[in-house]
């Protein structure tokens, strides 16, 4: 696979996980989510999901499994966000490593092709997700409010070089169809 396809997303979704709705996962047939935790779910050094996050939790887990799998370290941070969810998770995945990814589908029971990695990151989830051949979702990056005009270096840096490789990522395309691969 070429690097270009290796960091292009399927699907950018405007926003953030929050506007994955069950309707767009039954779309593409999705049956389950392995999701990110850092800046996905909950922003950086947040120890709780909000009752935001909860309702949609509950919601998603009526079509969906759900399971979170973090590059973070911090098991008491990560447990407490997994346990306020009642979702189960691995730490310390060091994404795009696929080896806890790939612990989490056999965990679901679910092949890769019916499982999204959802993220905000293409360096880590992106990729990760389409070396296992998983159907993956970017989203935009929840921030805490206290930091109103937080930069993300890293990210930009991430979309400039994918687009330089050939990835479709600009802001123009951030929108709920399926790019092709």
């Amino acid at each position: 696979m070429r690097w270009n396809n290796l960091l292009q997303p399927d699907l950018i979704l405007e926003g953030s996980v929050l506007n994955l709705t069950p309707g767009i996962i039954q779309q593409y047939g999705l049956k389950g989510l392995v999701l990110d935790v850092d800046e996905t779910l909950v922003p950086i050094r947040v120890v709780s999901a909000s009752a935001e996050l909860r309702n949609w939790v509950q919601e998603i887990r009526q079509v969906a499994t759900l399971y979170l799998v973090s590059n973070n370290l911090s098991e008491v941070r990560i447990s407490n966000i997994a346990q306020s969810l009642d979702i189960p998770y691995y730490l310390g995945a060091a994404k795009p490593s696929r080896r806890k990814i790939r612990a989490a589908l056999n965990a679901m029971s679910l092949p890769a092709e019916q499982v999204a990695m959802v993220g905000d990151r293409l360096f880590t989830d992106v990729l990760a997700g389409n070396r296992l051949g998983m159907f993956t979702i970017l989203v935009e990056p929840i921030v805490h409010p206290d930091v109103a005009l937080r930069s993300h270096p890293v990210r930009n840096f991430e979309v400039w070089v994918s687009e330089i490789m050939g990835a479709s990522i600009s802001p123009a395309k951030r929108r709920f169809t399926k790019l092709h691969k």
